[in-house]
């Protein structure tokens, strides 16, 4: 190669030199991503202190992961590229639930518990009630599937959060919908947050003038047997941020009302109070290809 070669003649060279990898996904893959990176640093010419700045913002990101914390994947959240991601991999399945970002905070095994169990019993604040029903898109109900679910508590911290408040575990549960596909759990409604700023990705939201809330909401992720994985969320309606989620996360199909229930034989039937808030999300999952 010449000493002086042009950014066009490089970007081709890089290009070749993965001609022979065998996986023909990823010669795709390295291809856009070598042609789309040189057209960036083309567009922006960085200065060395500025590419020095971006290697250090990158290492930083990782040396801030750890067991219960995913940096990269809140930067990826901040940027939208999570959102894109789901929505590009939700395109053929738009009679099913719709899919949401996964977030930082799923990092812990969430402890098995049964249907009707509270989820948050560290927790302070009025008890909810959330129910629903998990079936397939033509309907039929899907009995045994798995409901990974965590939230934070009403003061907006999940358990990994707060080590010396919050048992790990705490806010998180995993149930086994019924025969009929039914399930239904007892918590706090949690409270909108900052995602953490002590990192990196605070320091972008501090320099591009962003606030870091997301609106109240809870996680659920679930697997059936024959079935696509779906990732999603069930946001609180009414919630502050809820027009400006600091990820991009929040889709219309998945606000829900917690309504005011003054029903006591429904209060007596869940084993909260009366009156309490009830929050009803059903969720419809793809079959796989």
């Amino acid at each position: 190669m010449a000493e002086n070669v042009d950014g066009d003649a490089l970007t081709s060279e890089v290009v070749r030199s993965f001609s022979s990898t065998s996986d023909e996904r990823l010669r795709q893959i390295l291809t856009s991503l070598t042609t789309h990176l040189h057209a960036f640093v083309v567009d922006v010419a960085p200065s060395i202190e500025e590419w020095e700045q971006a290697v250090d913002f990158l290492s930083r990101t990782g040396q801030a992961c750890t067991d219960v914390r995913q940096e990269f994947i809140l930067l990826s959240d901040v940027l939208g590229v999570s959102m894109l991601v789901e929505t590009l991999n939700g395109q053929e399945t738009p009679e099913a639930t719709d899919s949401t970002v996964l977030g930082p905070f799923h990092m812990v095994e969430s402890p098995a518990r049964e249907l009707g169990d509270d989820i948050s019993p560290e927790s302070e604040g009025p008890r909810c009630v959330v129910s629903g029903r998990i079936r397939a898109v033509d309907g039929t109900p899907i009995p045994n599937a798995a409901i990974d679910i965590w939230q934070a508590d009403t003061k907006g911290f999940y358990d990994v959060q707060q080590p010396a408040i919050q048992s790990v575990g705490n806010g998180r549960a995993l149930l086994r919908s019924d025969a009929e596909g039914r399930f239904h759990f007892r918590s706090v409604i949690p409270m909108h947050y900052p995602i953490p700023t002590d990192g990196p990705v605070g320091e972008l939201l501090k320099a591009t003038s962003r606030h870091p809330y997301r609106p109240a909401h809870i996680h659920f992720l679930v697997t059936a047997p024959g079935f696509r994985e779906l990732t999603t969320h069930i946001f609180i309606a009414g919630s502050d941020y809820i027009d400006s989620d600091a990820v991009f996360a929040v889709k219309g199909s998945l606000v829900k009302d917690f309504v005011q229930e003054q029903d006591g034989q429904e209060a007596e039937r869940y084993g909260v109070p009366s009156p309490f808030r009830h929050g009803h999300f059903d969720i419809v999952l793809h079959p796989e290809s």
